[in-house]
Protein backbone atom coordinates (compact mmCIF):
# COMPACT_ATOMS: atom_id res chain seq x y z
CA UNK A 1 0.00 0.00 0.00
CA UNK A 2 1.61 3.26 -1.37
CA UNK A 3 1.85 5.94 1.21
CA UNK A 4 2.30 9.09 -0.34
CA UNK A 5 -1.30 10.11 -0.01
CA UNK A 6 -2.35 12.38 3.15
CA UNK A 7 -3.71 10.35 5.63
CA UNK A 8 -5.67 13.13 7.56
CA UNK A 9 -7.65 11.20 10.70
CA UNK A 10 -8.02 14.14 13.41
CA UNK A 11 -7.54 17.01 9.99
CA UNK A 12 -5.52 17.50 7.39
CA UNK A 13 -3.41 20.28 8.55
CA UNK A 14 -2.01 17.63 10.69
CA UNK A 15 -0.69 15.96 7.62
CA UNK A 16 2.66 17.15 6.36
CA UNK A 17 4.37 16.31 3.30
CA UNK A 18 7.82 15.87 4.74
CA UNK A 19 8.44 14.21 8.68
CA UNK A 20 7.44 15.68 11.62
CA UNK A 21 9.57 15.68 14.42
CA UNK A 22 7.62 15.95 17.83
CA UNK A 23 9.14 16.43 21.74
CA UNK A 24 6.83 15.71 24.29
CA UNK A 25 7.48 16.58 27.63
CA UNK A 26 5.53 14.53 30.27
CA UNK A 27 5.16 16.25 33.73
CA UNK A 28 6.07 13.41 36.18
CA UNK A 29 4.76 15.01 39.31
CA UNK A 30 1.63 16.87 37.67
CA UNK A 31 -2.28 15.73 38.50
CA UNK A 32 -4.13 15.99 36.07
CA UNK A 33 -3.93 19.12 34.55
CA UNK A 34 -1.94 19.64 31.31
CA UNK A 35 0.47 16.56 32.23
CA UNK A 36 1.63 16.72 28.37
CA UNK A 37 3.34 19.53 25.99
CA UNK A 38 3.92 18.45 22.68
CA UNK A 39 6.64 20.51 21.01
CA UNK A 40 8.28 20.97 17.26
CA UNK A 41 12.26 20.97 16.82
CA UNK A 42 11.91 25.06 17.75
CA UNK A 43 10.10 24.42 20.72
CA UNK A 44 6.83 26.00 19.69
CA UNK A 45 4.22 24.40 21.47
CA UNK A 46 1.85 22.33 18.82
CA UNK A 47 -0.32 20.45 21.64
CA UNK A 48 -1.56 19.95 24.92
CA UNK A 49 -3.24 17.31 26.76
CA UNK A 50 -5.23 18.03 29.68
CA UNK A 51 -6.96 15.67 32.08
CA UNK A 52 -10.77 16.39 32.73
CA UNK A 53 -10.84 17.39 36.42
CA UNK A 54 -13.80 14.81 37.34
CA UNK A 55 -12.05 12.03 36.37
CA UNK A 56 -8.87 11.56 36.57
CA UNK A 57 -7.74 8.69 34.25
CA UNK A 58 -10.74 7.63 32.06
CA UNK A 59 -10.60 11.70 29.88
CA UNK A 60 -8.06 13.48 28.40
CA UNK A 61 -8.40 15.76 26.32
CA UNK A 62 -6.06 17.13 23.60
CA UNK A 63 -5.76 20.76 22.40
CA UNK A 64 -4.22 22.83 19.91
CA UNK A 65 -1.49 25.39 20.28
CA UNK A 66 -4.63 27.98 21.11
CA UNK A 67 -6.17 25.69 23.60
CA UNK A 68 -9.29 24.70 21.70
CA UNK A 69 -10.12 20.89 22.00
CA UNK A 70 -9.46 18.83 19.06
CA UNK A 71 -10.56 15.47 20.47
CA UNK A 72 -11.05 13.77 23.49
CA UNK A 73 -9.60 10.95 24.51
CA UNK A 74 -12.21 8.20 27.13
CA UNK A 75 -11.68 5.02 28.58
CA UNK A 76 -14.27 2.15 27.67
CA UNK A 77 -15.17 0.85 31.32
CA UNK A 78 -15.71 -2.85 31.70
CA UNK A 79 -13.93 -3.63 28.56
CA UNK A 80 -12.11 -6.92 28.59
CA UNK A 81 -9.30 -5.33 26.70
CA UNK A 82 -8.12 -2.06 28.05
CA UNK A 83 -9.93 -0.15 25.06
CA UNK A 84 -10.20 3.73 24.79
CA UNK A 85 -12.66 5.34 22.31
CA UNK A 86 -11.30 8.84 20.62
CA UNK A 87 -14.29 12.12 19.50
CA UNK A 88 -14.52 15.09 17.94
CA UNK A 89 -13.55 17.96 20.28
CA UNK A 90 -15.16 17.87 23.57
CA UNK A 91 -17.66 15.11 22.40
CA UNK A 92 -17.91 11.71 23.60
CA UNK A 93 -21.27 10.65 21.26
CA UNK A 94 -21.19 7.57 19.44
CA UNK A 95 -21.77 9.57 16.40
CA UNK A 96 -18.47 11.80 16.88
CA UNK A 97 -16.04 8.95 17.01
CA UNK A 98 -13.07 8.77 15.24
CA UNK A 99 -11.20 6.27 16.56
CA UNK A 100 -10.73 3.14 19.06
CA UNK A 101 -7.80 1.79 20.46
CA UNK A 102 -7.32 -1.65 21.89
CA UNK A 103 -4.76 -3.98 23.74
CA UNK A 104 -3.88 -6.69 21.11
CA UNK A 105 -4.09 -9.20 24.61
CA UNK A 106 -4.24 -8.18 28.39
CA UNK A 107 -1.19 -10.22 29.69
CA UNK A 108 2.15 -8.94 27.55
CA UNK A 109 5.00 -7.79 28.45
CA UNK A 110 5.56 -5.50 25.51
CA UNK A 111 2.72 -3.37 24.84
CA UNK A 112 0.49 -4.35 21.50
CA UNK A 113 -2.47 -1.53 20.38
CA UNK A 114 -4.68 -2.07 17.57
CA UNK A 115 -6.28 0.67 16.27
CA UNK A 116 -9.48 1.16 14.82
CA UNK A 117 -11.12 3.84 12.60
CA UNK A 118 -14.30 4.21 13.59
CA UNK A 119 -15.81 2.98 10.02
CA UNK A 120 -13.53 0.02 10.58
CA UNK A 121 -16.79 -1.85 12.24
CA UNK A 122 -16.07 -5.29 11.65
CA UNK A 123 -12.39 -4.61 13.82
CA UNK A 124 -11.13 -7.98 11.32
CA UNK A 125 -7.97 -5.71 10.43
CA UNK A 126 -6.51 -2.86 12.68
CA UNK A 127 -6.29 0.16 10.41
CA UNK A 128 -2.47 0.72 12.54
CA UNK A 129 -1.04 -1.26 15.25
CA UNK A 130 1.44 0.23 17.86
CA UNK A 131 4.30 -2.07 19.38
CA UNK A 132 6.91 -1.30 21.64
CA UNK A 133 7.84 -0.58 25.16
CA UNK A 134 6.28 2.25 27.21
CA UNK A 135 9.19 1.55 29.89
CA UNK A 136 12.10 2.29 27.46
CA UNK A 137 9.74 4.78 25.63
CA UNK A 138 10.57 3.44 22.13
CA UNK A 139 7.35 1.91 20.06
CA UNK A 140 6.51 1.90 16.30
CA UNK A 141 3.05 3.00 14.63
CA UNK A 142 2.63 0.81 11.50
CA UNK A 143 -0.02 1.07 9.37
CA UNK A 144 -2.55 -2.03 9.45
CA UNK A 145 -1.00 -5.77 9.55
CA UNK A 146 2.16 -4.31 6.96
CA UNK A 147 5.30 -3.50 8.36
CA UNK A 148 5.07 -0.05 7.14
CA UNK A 149 6.46 2.59 9.50
CA UNK A 150 4.35 5.37 9.73
CA UNK A 151 5.80 7.17 13.51
CA UNK A 152 8.32 6.18 15.64
CA UNK A 153 9.22 7.04 19.55
CA UNK A 154 12.08 7.46 21.30
CA UNK A 155 13.46 8.46 24.72
CA UNK A 156 15.49 11.33 25.18
CA UNK A 157 17.58 11.29 28.61
CA UNK A 158 19.01 14.23 30.10
CA UNK A 159 19.88 15.16 33.57
CA UNK A 160 17.79 18.33 33.16
CA UNK A 161 14.48 16.06 32.52
CA UNK A 162 15.50 13.93 35.37
CA UNK A 163 15.94 17.50 37.38
CA UNK A 164 12.85 18.88 36.63
CA UNK A 165 10.40 15.96 37.20
CA UNK A 166 9.71 15.93 33.35
CA UNK A 167 9.94 12.76 30.88
CA UNK A 168 10.99 14.16 27.81
CA UNK A 169 10.81 11.42 24.47
CA UNK A 170 10.96 12.71 20.51
CA UNK A 171 8.97 11.34 17.95
CA UNK A 172 9.44 11.03 14.16
CA UNK A 173 6.17 11.30 12.34
CA UNK A 174 6.58 9.92 8.93
CA UNK A 175 5.26 12.22 5.30
CA UNK A 176 1.22 12.45 5.04
CA UNK A 177 0.57 10.72 8.14
CA UNK A 178 -1.88 12.50 10.89
CA UNK A 179 0.36 13.78 13.56
CA UNK A 180 -2.65 14.83 15.99
CA UNK A 181 -3.42 11.29 15.25
CA UNK A 182 -0.45 10.22 16.59
CA UNK A 183 -0.01 11.93 19.70
CA UNK A 184 -3.03 10.51 21.03
CA UNK A 185 -2.00 7.21 20.05
CA UNK A 186 1.19 8.24 22.61
CA UNK A 187 -1.17 9.60 25.31
CA UNK A 188 -3.32 6.58 25.24
CA UNK A 189 -0.37 4.46 25.19
CA UNK A 190 0.67 5.96 28.52
CA UNK A 191 -2.38 5.54 29.94
CA UNK A 192 -2.49 2.32 29.25
CA UNK A 193 0.54 2.01 30.86
CA UNK A 194 0.19 3.57 33.79
CA UNK A 195 -3.50 1.24 34.27
CA UNK A 196 -0.86 -1.95 33.62
CA UNK A 197 1.87 -1.04 36.16
CA UNK A 198 -0.74 -0.25 38.49
CA UNK A 199 0.14 3.38 39.25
Amino acid sequence: MAMAMAQPIIGPIYCAPYPVDLSIVKKVLSLSEGNFVVTDVNENILFKVKGALLSLHDRRVLLDAAGNPLVTLKQKILSAHNRWQVFRGESTEPTDLIFSVKQSSIFQLKTKLDVFLARNTAEEVPDFRVKGSWLERSCVVYAGESENIVAQMHKKHSVQSILLGKDRFNVTVYPNIDYAFIVSLIVILDEINKDNSGE
